[in-house]
């Protein structure tokens, strides 16, 4: 089944469960603290909601069946792999364009080693396996479509080819002067920086005028959107991370660590709003990163509810072929253009070893926008924003 009929199942599920009602998307979306232009553009398979949470209330306000939320929630993984499958194939390459922005004047750094910042405190673990309370994302599956070629590549014995060809970005696992140590990390991830709040909020700096920068993109588009604009991210960085393990041996994912690896002052230009704000009170839990501190590290965060409270989950975590895991990682800053990239560790059967999280081999970036002139688009223009 395509991208567009996975999406399009899960809106018109959406679509005949509101159909049941007398009430407005308006009034509707009032009961569910979020946007109506939100809740219309999940009905109109324009853009999937971040977490089910929403989609659970909506289905409950509408009176449906367990039958009919079990079908609500089985649409609603497909249509969310499927915009992740959409991000990847048409993600730009913007690799051969001359670099204009604030990030041209900050040093390529991202392969020199960072030094170890170890976290501010130890964090408690808790026990192996899965947690006593399911995490704000659901699990997902995920296809392995490189599995086949990296099983390939480990019989070529060279460390040169493994890392060239690697298709899933995955690094391979510490080697040691042992041949077995070659082999590939036990783990495949994909990475969407381009989340945004509760599916709506999120700021960029751009340097460009309102009169040059084109009307907000649905989230799903954002990716291509931020790349013609040369957007950078501003204030935070929503990012969403998908891990699966290759087989059914199962992998645990032990820390996650922040690497920081250019600092410069926030990037000139002017900070666009995506939307006027949520207003939602659902909070998913998430891990946290301030990268104005001297040691980022990721902290777990609780989230929230309609104010009941959901717990925050440390490390480790244990995933597997068929019991995948997602992430989401937040890093915020006021007083720096950020260039910062993740560490992902794990063991398995014995192995251990660490894999980096980036932005398809870059740097993830993230500038302040304190001070900044701040724009959000209302009907056909962009209008100054003075809250």
């Amino acid at each position: 089944m395509s991208t567009y009929d996975d999406v399009a199942e899960f809106a018109a599920l959406l679509t005949r469960l509101k159909g049941r009602t007398d009430r407005s998307y308006g009034s509707l979306a009032r009961r569910l603290d979020m946007n109506a232009s939100t809740l219309h553009r999940y009905c109109s398979g324009d853009s999937v909601p971040l977490d089910f949470a929403p989609v659970e209330r909506f289905a409950a306000l509408c009176g449906a069946s367990p039958e009919e939320r079990v079908e609500l929630h089985r649409r609603w993984i497909l249509a969310v792999t499927a915009r992740q499958r959409t991000r990847t194939s048409t993600e730009p390459d913007t690799s051969s364009e001359p670099d204009t922005s604030a990030e041209s004047r900050t040093p390529d750094t991202r392969d020199a080693p960072a030094a170890a910042t170890a976290p501010d405190e130890p964090a408690p673990l808790g026990p192996l396996g899965r947690p006593t309370h399911r995490p704000w994302y659901r699990s997902r599956r995920i296809t392995i479509a490189s599995a086949v070629a990296c099983t390939l590549l480990a019989t070529l014995g060279t460390l040169g080819s493994l890392s060239a060809l690697s298709a899933d970005r995955s690094r391979p696992a510490k080697a040691s002067p042992a041949p077995a140590e070659a082999s590939p990390a036990p783990i495949t991830w994909t990475a969407n920086s381009q989340a945004w709040a509760l599916g709506c909020g999120h700021d960029y700096v751009i340097a460009k005028s309102p009169k040059q920068v084109p009307p907000p993109p649905a989230e799903q588009d954002a990716g291509r959107w931020a790349a013609t604009q040369r957007a950078v991210h501003g204030g935070d960085t929503n990012v969403e991370i998908s891990v699966q393990g290759r087989t059914s041996t199962a992998v645990v994912l032990e820390a996650l660590r922040v690497r920081v690896v250019g600092r410069a002052g926030p990037a000139e230009g002017t900070a666009y709003s995506m939307d006027q704000g949520c207003g939602g009170a659902i909070t998913p839990r998430s891990f946290s990163v301030d990268l104005d501190r001297n040691r980022p590290v990721a902290r777990s965060v609780a989230g929230s509810d309609m104010g009941t409270p959901i717990p925050a989950v440390r490390f480790p975590y244990r995933v597997s072929a068929q019991d995948p895991e997602v992430l989401l990682v937040t890093a915020r800053t006021e007083t720096c253009d950020c260039h910062w990239y993740l560490e992902l560790e794990w063991s398995s059967q014995g192995r251990t070893g660490t894999v980096r999280i980036d932005d398809a081999g870059r740097p993830f970036r993230t500038s302040g926008i304190k001070g900044l002139p701040r724009y959000w688009y209302s009907t056909r223009e962009w209008i100054p924003r003075t809250d």
